[in-house]
Formats: C-alpha cells, sequence, structure tokens
C-alpha cells in the first residue's frame, strides 16, 4: 500500500488539471511578481476566458463520462465513443478547455510567462492527443478512424 505522501506526489507529477488550474497559474504568479517588482497586472477580459476554459474542461469531462463510460482522465478509457454533445463540433474539448483557461491566465495578467507555458502546454496537448488517438483507434477501430475524419481535432471546422 502507498503512503499518503506518495501518493500525494504522485498527483503533483501526474494530475494534468492540477497543473494547468493551480500549478502553473501560481507559478505565473510568481513569475510576474518577480518580473514586476512585486506588483501585478490584472485585466478583467482575461476573467471570461478564465471561467469558460475551466467550465468547459469539468463540464465536458463529466459529459464524456456519463456518456463514454470509463474514468475522468486517460487512466481509465472509455468503453463507447463519445460523439454527441461537445465532441460533435471538436475531438478534444476538454483539452481545449485546458489551453482556453491558460489564454485567459496570459490575458488577465498580461503575461508573457503565461503564454509560454500556454505554447509550450498546446505542444504538449498534442503530442498526448495523437497518443490518445493511436489507442482509441486500437480500441474502436473503423468506427473511430471514421468519428476522426468527420470531426476536427482542435478548432470546429479548422483544425
Amino acid at each position: 500500500m502507498h503512503s499518503p505522501i506518495a501518493h500525494l506526489l504522485h498527483r503533483l507529477r501526474t494530475s494534468t488539471p492540477l497543473h494547468t488550474f493551480i500549478l502553473l497559474p501560481l507559478v505565473v504568479v510568481a513569475c510576474e511578481l518577480i518580473l514586476r517588482g512585486g506588483t501585478l497586472v490584472f485585466d478583467l477580459w482575461g476573467v471570461p476566458l478564465l471561467a469558460w476554459g475551466y467550465a468547459q474542461y469539468r463540464l465536458v469531462g463529466n459529459f464524456r463520462t456519463a456518456h463514454g463510460g470509463g474514468g475522468p482522465g486517460i487512466d481509465v478509457p472509455p468503453t463507447r465513443i463519445v460523439t454527441e454533445g461537445p465532441f460533435r463540433f471538436t475531438r478534444n474539448p476538454m483539452y481545449l478547455g485546458h489551453l482556453i483557461f491558460m489564454l485567459g491566465l496570459a490575458l488577465t495578467l498580461h503575461s508573457y510567462v503565461a503564454l509560454v507555458l500556454l505554447a509550450a502546454r498546446a505542444i504538449w496537448f498534442h503530442r498526448r492527443v495523437v497518443a490518445d488517438e493511436a489507442r482509441l483507434t486500437a480500441r474502436f477501430g473503423a468506427a473511430y478512424t471514421d468519428y476522426c475524419k468527420r470531426v476536427k481535432r482542435w478548432v470546429p471546422g479548422v483544425l
């Protein structure tokens, strides 16, 4: 049996939501405080993107679990392909929620640090998506590849 500390350390290393919605914002705030001599810029225009990104991640995650089975995250894969709801527009609406949140963080704090982290997260998520898609293709075969032909990976109708 793992100790509670070992479990916590594992979660800190592997929890994507913990990284996006808690740890990275704390890193950005700390960096901005250092770079700006102890002050923060706070622009309310970015706050709707923060709320949208987080809400999209949570709501779509609940939808995916309810309609696709499996568990939260990628550790327990879905038992069915989800092609309805938000998944009819983009194949990765949960990951897109993470990126929308990061864009909101950059705009809210006028932070180049957050922009760099957004770019790094976009690359990281893209690699993760490619691996996820290989697993889903192996699991669901032609039904999943047909879905991939109909629905864009990231931005509806574009990318």
